[in-house]
């Protein structure tokens, strides 16, 4: 689509011409009302045609007003009524035409009560923590039998001495399930699957990394935190069916 050509995007948000946006600043327009948007989530919905920037001679891309409002309609579909990206397009076809969208008619109330709180696009980092062996022990509620067993197994690594908040949400969790009689060996098997999970994302990530483009390290980053976040998604969904048949 050339940049004098009309453009479908115009059909929303309807603001005046205004100057046009680098993706970085289009960022920055998004990030306070959508905390997981990111560089390569702009350019996966670029690349499912939910919007379509201007380039410049150079390849850069260009965001119009509208360009900004329409990913911000494609997002809030997307996070309050939990709309795929197909009907998400549908939606968008109709306003492009000047047509009524079709309601997603109950979707909120369809949407199970376990994906209410849908998963973050992007897997965010670990808050900052440093605990004594003691301390995660206390906050953990385990005993220092659970404790040993649990860096026998590999599920909890202390650092120079001091354990993170993803040893403490492990350890936590191990201590609720002790409850159960699901000891610290059966949870070996938690680990054995995140490792696989991991080298999945590592066959992507690793060949983004090593690309001599600028900027090569932030998208490997981002792909890494999203790619995460995707089989954490489809760990719980499988999770929840496998409960679904159980129960």
């Amino acid at each position: 689509m050339s940049a004098t050509s009309p453009r479908p995007s115009a059909a929303v948000g309807g603001g005046r011409p205004g100057r046009l946006l680098s993706i970085g600043e289009v960022l920055g327009e998004l990030v306070g009302d959508f905390p997981e948007i990111s560089h390569s989530k702009i350019r996966f919905l670029e690349e499912r045609g939910l919007v379509e920037p201007q380039r410049t001679a150079s390849g850069y891309r260009k965001f119009s007003t509208a360009d900004v409002e329409r990913l911000r309609l494609v997002l809030e579909l997307q996070r309050d009524r939990y709309m795929p990206l197909k009907a998400i397009a549908e939606h968008l076809d109709a306003l492009d035409r000047g047509l009524q969208p079709p309601a997603p008619a109950g979707a909120p109330l369809m949407a199970p009560q376990a994906v209410a709180d849908p998963a973050p696009s992007r897997l965010a980092p670990s808050p900052r923590l440093r605990l004594r062996r003691s301390e995660l022990r206390e906050a953990a509620g385990v005993g220092e039998q659970l404790l040993a067993d649990l860096e026998g197994y590999g599920l909890v690594v202390a650092e120079d001495g001091h354990f993170g908040a993803d040893d403490l949400e492990v350890a936590r969790a191990a201590g609720e399930l002790a409850a159960f009689g699901i000891e610290a060996r059966h949870l070996r098997a938690f680990r054995t699957a995140a490792e696989r999970e991991l080298g999945l994302v590592e066959q992507v990530v690793v060949p983004l990394r090593r690309h001599p483009s600028p900027g090569a390290a932030g998208r490997a980053a981002d792909a890494a935190s999203e790619l995460a976040a995707l089989c954490l998604r489809l760990h719980t969904s499988l999770v929840r069916a496998g409960l679904d048949r159980l129960t």
